[in-house]
């Protein structure tokens, strides 16, 4: 990252007030990381002046509305950008009345002192109603030739297909670790704040591609720290730390039934940690160790069963001395 890009976000951040994930969220194509091809795909659509109706679809936190917001900026600068688009968000109702009113009549309506292209920027899309969906795709090809419409969702299999047909598809995928990890560091910097190697390591690692969960995490250990360190990412987020887990991961290994049920118990006490997040570490733990395929299969099935319960509010002290059994039941069998 230049200096010119961290310059422009120290331009943008005058307001204190606004959250990081807004205060840092990028204002141009060039500031966008980790999706360089959808970037030069799209920057040659502006410059042929050839910009289809668009679906971006992926995770969240991976720059698909940063995107398009920065699309609309550079088409239309400061002054005609309010009056150039109509962003709708999940806050807003997108039944079929919005899509035949207000929808329809933004399309139809000749701007004032403008002219171009309009856009219309539908976030979440994947939550309107399917009825919604099909008046929208008349109101699409209808207004192709004065309007472009942005569709953004995080699972594309919930849009019609008559809908995926009329636009270019877009992947966002998870964002490269290398380039969170600079931009996270980058932030810090301009927030006068002292973030350790390792803290930063940590953040990105449980961030998970996310930049939004990212930024997130950073500003809730800067409400408490002025130096961040590797625990103090893990006690903010509620996450157990890579000790925590070593040492779990050593009980239910060692330690007969009743020791390794009271191990979990301290741990979880001491650091409000919930089971289901203890899982998803102890499966990374499970498939690196030496435990045979069929091992490796038992424990992970028992693993599934157990999140399965507590996601429909299972008991956790039983679903704890469930997972400590599948382990004690491993070991008696080797």
């Amino acid at each position: 990252m230049n200096v010119d890009k961290t310059a422009n976000y120290q331009q943008d951040s005058n307001d204190q007030r606004l959250p990081f994930v807004e205060k840092y969220r990028p204002n141009d194509l060039q500031s966008i990381i980790s999706h360089d091809e959808i970037i030069k795909t799209i920057q040659k659509f502006i410059s042929t002046k050839t910009m289809p109706h668009l679906l971006f679809h992926g995770p969240p936190g991976t720059g698909k509305t940063s995107c398009i917001i920065a699309i609309a900026k550079h088409l239309y600068g400061p002054q005609q950008y309010k009056n150039m688009i109509l962003e709708l968000n999940a806050s807003d109702d997108r039944g079929i009345q919005v899509v035949r009113e207000q929808i329809k009549s933004f399309c139809s309506t000749q701007q004032l002192m403008s002219k171009g292209i309009k856009l219309v920027i539908l976030d979440e899309c994947d939550s309107m109603t399917s009825s919604a969906q099909f008046a929208l795709r008349r109101i699409v090809e209808k207004f192709t030739k004065t309007t472009r419409f942005c569709f953004i969702c995080n699972y594309v299999s919930k849009i019609i297909p008559a809908l995926q047909s009329r636009c270019t598809r877009f992947r966002f995928g998870p964002l490269d670790s290398t380039h969170i990890l600079r931009r996270l560091n980058e932030i810090a910097m301009l927030e006068q704040l002292e973030l350790e190697p390792k803290a930063a390591q940590a953040i990105v690692y449980l961030s998970a591609g996310d930049m939004r969960k990212v930024l997130n995490i950073l500003e809730s250990c800067a409400l408490a720290h002025q130096k961040i360190t590797t625990q103090n990412v893990y006690d903010v987020t509620g996450r157990p730390s890579p000790d925590d887990i070593t040492s779990i991961y050593k009980s239910l290994n060692e330690d007969r039934l009743n020791k390794a049920i009271e191990t979990i118990y301290q741990i979880k006490q001491n650091k409000s940690l919930a089971l289901e997040d203890i899982l998803s570490d102890l499966h990374k733990a499970v498939m690196k160790t030496k435990y045979t395929d069929q091992m490796k299969i038992f424990l992970i099935s028992r693993m599934a069963d157990i999140e399965y319960r507590l996601a429909y509010g299972s008991n956790e002290k039983i679903n704890t001395s469930s997972l400590v059994g599948a382990f004690v039941e491993i070991r008696s069998i080797k």
